[in-house]
Order: C-alpha cells, then sequence, then structure tokens
C-alpha cells in the first residue's frame, strides 16, 4: 500500500479541489470524500449578508465536517485509499476571517472538543491560483449563492490559506500553484502531479509542471 493512504486537496475556493479530488480517486481506485458545501442552508444567506449569518454558517459547517471525520476514522486506511477535498482545520481558516471576536472564542472552545482523536492526513495538496484565475473559475462554475461573493472576501481567504499553510509546522504539505494547470485535459500536468505525491515524504514541497515553466 502507498505510505500517503489519505489524501486531503486543499485550497480557496474555486481553485479546483473537488476536480483534482475526483481524478486522483479515479487514478487509484480510492474512495472519495467530497464536503457537503451545498447542504449548508445558511451560506447562500452569508454571502448575502456575511455579519448576519457568519456564526450560524460557520457551526453548521463545523458540525458536518465533524460527523464526516468521524465517519473517515472508521475506514480501515491500512487496506484502501481515501481523497478528500477538505482538511478539518481548514474550518478554522474561515472562522478565523468571517467570525467577530466573541464567536471566534465560542467557536474555538467547540472545534477544540471536536477535533480530538480524528484523523490526520498523510498528505495535503494544497492548490493555489491566483485572485484573477480564481474569480474566472468561480464564474465559470455558476453557483448562485457564491457569485455574491466580493473580491476583498476572496483575498481575505486567499491570504488566510497561506498564512496557515506557511506558519503551521508539522503537516505534509504538496503546495501546487494552479494558474497554468489543467488537470483534467492535460495529462501531463497530471501525471507530474501523481509523480510528486508519490515521491512525497514529509514537510513542506512544491509542485512545478515542466509544461508550466
Amino acid at each position: 500500500m502507498p505510505e500517503q493512504r489519505y489524501v486531503v486537496v486543499e485550497g480557496p475556493v474555486g481553485v479546483g479541489k473537488t476536480t483534482l479530488c475526483g481524478l486522483l480517486a479515479n487514478a487509484w481506485k480510492a474512495r472519495l470524500v467530497l464536503e457537503e458545501v451545498e447542504e449548508n442552508p445558511f451560506l447562500p444567506l452569508f454571502y448575502g449578508n456575511r455579519k448576519a449569518y457568519a456564526f450560524q454558517t460557520q457551526v453548521y459547517f463545523l458540525l458536518s465536517r465533524y460527523r464526516q471525520q468521524q465517519k473517515l476514522g472508521q475506514l480501515d486506511l491500512f487496506s484502501s485509499r481515501v481523497v478528500s477535498d477538505y482538511m478539518f482545520a481548514k474550518d478554522r481558516i474561515f472562522a478565523g476571517i468571517n467570525l467577530n471576536e466573541h464567536e471566534f472564542s465560542l467557536y474555538e472552545k467547540l472545534s477544540s472538543v471536536l477535533s480530538k482523536d480524528l484523523v490526520a492526513p498523510d498528505l495535503v495538496v494544497y492548490l493555489q491560483a491566483s485572485l484573477d484565475v480564481l474569480l474566472g473559475r468561480i464564474g465559470r462554475r455558476g453557483r448562485p449563492f457564491e457569485l455574491d461573493m466580493s473580491k476583498s472576501y476572496l483575498e481575505a481567504l486567499l491570504n488566510a490559506y497561506n498564512s496557515f499553510f506557511f506558519k503551521t509546522k508539522g503537516i505534509p504539505v504538496l503546495v501546487v500553484n494552479t494558474d497554468d494547470m489543467d488537470f483534467r485535459n492535460r495529462p501531463g500536468d497530471m501525471e507530474g502531479l501523481l509523480r510528486a505525491i508519490e515521491r512525497h515524504r514529509g514537510g513542506m514541497q512544491t509542485y512545478v509542471s515542466r509544461l508550466a515553466e
């Protein structure tokens, strides 16, 4: 079995997490775990009025992600590979920019209790993209509630993701800038990424496609 039995693909809204997860799961014949985003009833309200609906949206996501992660911990990761399009720690990234001081304090108390004993990923593939590229992808995806997302909010999210990954120690990370990559339609990008994942043995590394050089 591969050393990276539990691989997570992470990154900001619109970067292509779910697409890449599907390709990886197909390549590895792995179990695919996708975040239940559109099931959150507060999300459309949040993008319309962030201040009024931030806490409800965040707590719903926290509990939903916890429920999924609990089920993940019951799987036999030694007999099957798992690919997921989110990590539990992402919830705190969003909470940090969405909640006020008092809301965040309460959120952290809930999160610290729920995060105990959850399965940690063997590798996180952190997808990056420029602000303009993300806005273009979000527009093409066409989710109505995402179209209300402001440019300033998305920029804050980009900064929060970068701060988390480049300041947090102990997480095995493969950083991938996707501005000039197309994993679905350009086989060389996907093949190179698969090789980079298999070679990853800890710490933070960066994958650069030769086709993008």
